[in-house]
């Protein structure tokens, strides 16, 4: 620890804890105000500061309780984006992803992760809660075959050091080039294992990709142009890489025969589901999953719960 986290530490304490304004804490120190500004934002990015906002209105908010009832869920979080953009989206769903998933992890279980950037999103707002025998299982593979990352391990690192929990690894890519060479991977001993572990979560945590040519399982260099051009024509979305269309089947049977992970069946006899996803983008992927019955909790953003029950 250098001098500079010295004096964000004494800032943070004294606006934070003793209450004291920018001015007051930079008389408190003698130093200018807008250095006590650029002490907090260190104290921030250092994690020594931790700042969480209670909206209640994700807990009992009538579009949350319209989902639960629409599609028997057990909790719907509504969160709310104040500012429109990608990365304000991302910040809330993990922010309301990590509240809800707290409230669900319990000493001993074993917790199925999947990957994507509202899953980094997730893991990246997940605070440290202590916990006993936790176990955080990789739900599918997920190393990429060109420049684009799906975060994967830092992802399952994250729930690790949140939840003081063991990780059961795949470090594998989640759709190979043919069935067979798939089929010979999967009889390894520690890959066997880890996909049954996957089939036995007491949680599995995922999210839900709409079927565009940008969206992430279709740009890691898994499938060729053909391919591509079938998923996007047949797909409305897919969950840990298994792509669904507007009826909730499979929409490529060839290429889900080549994936690694976990299955829809499989996933949804899970105890608990937690699905998080967002954007008007996702709609009609998020509503099919639903109608599927992927999910028992959910948190998802204003606008796309609103769409969602109009259109379903």
């Amino acid at each position: 620890m250098d001098k500079r986290d010295e004096q964000a530490l004494t800032a943070a304490k004294l606006y934070y804890s003793s209450g004291l304004s920018q001015l007051e804490v930079a008389e408190e120190m003698g130093v200018s105000r807008p250095t006590v500004a650029k002490l907090l934002q260190h104290a921030r990015e250092r994690n020594f500061v931790s700042i969480e906002v209670h909206d209640p209105r994700e807990v009992s908010g009538g579009l949350g309780r319209s989902l639960e009832d629409r599609f028997s869920l057990s909790s719907a979080r509504v969160v709310d984006v104040p500012r429109g953009g990608t990365e304000e989206l991302l910040a809330e769903l993990g922010r309301g992803g990590a509240a809800l998933l707290g409230e669900l992890v319990q000493d001993g279980d074993l917790v199925g992760v999947s990957w994507g950037n509202t899953m980094y999103a997730l893991a990246r707002a997940l605070p440290h809660r202590p916990h006993r025998g936790v176990e955080i299982v990789q739900l599918k593979g997920g190393l990429s075959h060109n420049e684009r990352s799906a975060n994967d391990i830092e992802t399952i690192n994250l729930f690790c050091q949140a939840f003081d929990a063991f990780a059961r690894t795949l470090p594998l890519p989640v759709i190979f080039d043919n069935a067979e060479t798939k089929h010979v991977v999967e009889q390894d001993r520690h890959i066997a294992h880890v996909l049954e572990l996957g089939r036995c979560t007491d949680i599995a945590v995922f999210t839900v990709g709409a079927a565009n040519r940008d969206s992430l399982p279709l740009t890691m260099g898994y499938l060729d142009e053909t391919e591509i051009e079938l998923i996007a024509k047949r797909a409305v979305g897919d969950t840990c890489s298994r792509f669904f269309d507007a009826s909730g089947q499979i929409a490529a049977p060839e290429v889900d025969a080549r994936t690694v992970g976990i299955t829809l069946a499989d996933l949804q006899s899970r105890p608990k589901r937690l699905l998080i996803a967002g954007g008007l983008n996702k709609a009609e992927a998020i509503l099919t999953a639903l109608k599927m019955g992927l999910a028992t909790h959910l948190v998802v953003d204003k606008p796309t719960a609103a769409r969602i029950l109009e259109a379903g």
